[in-house]
């Protein structure tokens, strides 16, 4: 449940997704007289409207939830962008640990826990990804700022949605490396798309309308490879 106070702008913000409703509140409680706003959910489906609604600065996560494993949730949780995970979660087994931290996860907590030891690893997460959140980066006159979520060229906004946000992170992070199609599905989306890679290529047109309107183009197509965010060649 959310509470108005929990999704004040100026806390920050924690969902704690368990199946098993009395861990979940009782995290929930723990964390909110710490000072955070937090909001639960049961299942994967629950989460990730969480997502929309909620807009978390981190969660807490349960590998087994009754209708998406924990594993394959975390993906589709950060598909508009880099949220911290920490594992919460009875499995304990070293092979658990080691894919949970593979495929993303931040920390890896397992049942019984301390609620004490919790809520400094969530802490020492949050100041980590703080950190690097607040880093810039940067190719020829484009600059992406981490911490405001922000494109802009020249100096001037770009004004991008997440989606094309993420996507022109991706492309800045490899900036001179061609990318297929494929990976940047699999990257930007986290999703399998059957093979239809036609948003790919509606998106690399949402962003060159606002990347390289009016400018030398930066967004290149390599044709039967994919693109590559690089400047344009000048003829001799």
């Amino acid at each position: 449940m959310t509470t108005p106070s929990d999704r004040a702008l100026d806390v920050v913000r924690i969902l704690v997704i368990d199946d098993e409703r009395a861990i979940a509140d009782l995290v929930a409680t723990a964390l909110r007289y710490e000072g955070f706003g937090v909001a639960t959910a049961g299942t994967g489906r629950q989460a990730i409207r969480a997502m929309r609604e909620f807009e978390p600065h981190l969660a807490v996560l349960d590998i087994n939830l009754p209708d998406i494993d924990g594993f394959e949730l975390l993906p589709r949780l950060r598909q508009h962008g880099k949220l911290p995970i920490v594992y919460l979660t009875a499995r304990d087994d070293v092979v658990d640990r080691v894919r949970g931290l593979t495929v993303g996860g931040d920390d890896y907590v397992t049942k019984p826990f301390s609620l004490e030891e919790l809520v400094a690893r969530i802490r020492s997460v949050l100041r980590r990804t703080s950190a690097a959140s607040s880093e810039r980066l940067a190719y020829a006159d484009l600059e992406i700022d981490e911490a405001s979520r922000e494109a802009r060229r020249s100096g001037d906004r770009l004004g991008l949605t997440p989606t094309e946000y993420a996507l022109l992170r991706f492309m800045v992070e490899n900036a001179g490396q061609v990318l297929s199609k494929r990976q940047i599905l699999d990257r930007v989306w986290n999703y399998d798309f059957n093979g239809n890679t036609n948003i790919v290529e509606t998106y690399i047109r949402y962003l060159r309308r606002k990347v390289d309107a009016g400018r030398p183009p930066l967004i290149q197509t390599v044709r039967g490879f994919g693109y590559v965010l690089r400047e344009e060649q000048q003829d001799p």
